[in-house]
């Protein structure tokens, strides 16, 4: 599939809207059926284990705001950069909040959804966030 930027920028958009939703399923449904979702590890595959993931860290964080940072072309393949904000006052929450950037390498499938997302972000100032808390930059 060939990719657009009006047409990706369009899709990071509604991604975002969807990880803002609180509804864990619209999330995965950016992605195909037998799609993969990696974050820092192991990858979720198929749209089910997506929505348990993001369903996750919605409820850990009800109040969950993902911002699009910015989504960039390279060659058949987008990064999706985002930024996290939340507090962490779901089930056993620490009741900090944190704020983390990172991103996803996204390869599109002919379907025009996600085939494989490898997301990455600083686990380790994750963990002091949520410990420690932090306070919103912007």
């Amino acid at each position: 599939m060939k990719l657009e930027a009006a047409w990706l920028r369009d899709f990071a958009k509604r991604y975002t809207g969807a990880w803002c939703s609180q509804n864990a399923s619209s999330v995965a449904a950016f992605f195909a059926l037998n799609g993969s979702l990696s974050v820092n590890g192991a990858p979720a595959v198929g749209r089910g284990a997506i929505t348990e993931v993001a369903q996750g860290f919605m409820t850990a964080f009800p109040d969950l705001r993902l911002r699009m940072d910015d989504i960039l072309m390279q060659g058949e393949r987008a990064v999706y950069h985002w930024t996290f904000i939340g507090t962490n006052t779901g089930p056993g929450g620490t009741g900090h909040r944190v704020c983390f950037s990172g991103y996803e390498v996204w390869k599109f499938g002919e379907d025009g959804l996600i085939a494989e997302s490898q997301g990455h972000f600083d686990a380790a100032a994750y963990q002091h966030q949520l410990e420690r808390g932090v306070e919103e930059s912007r």
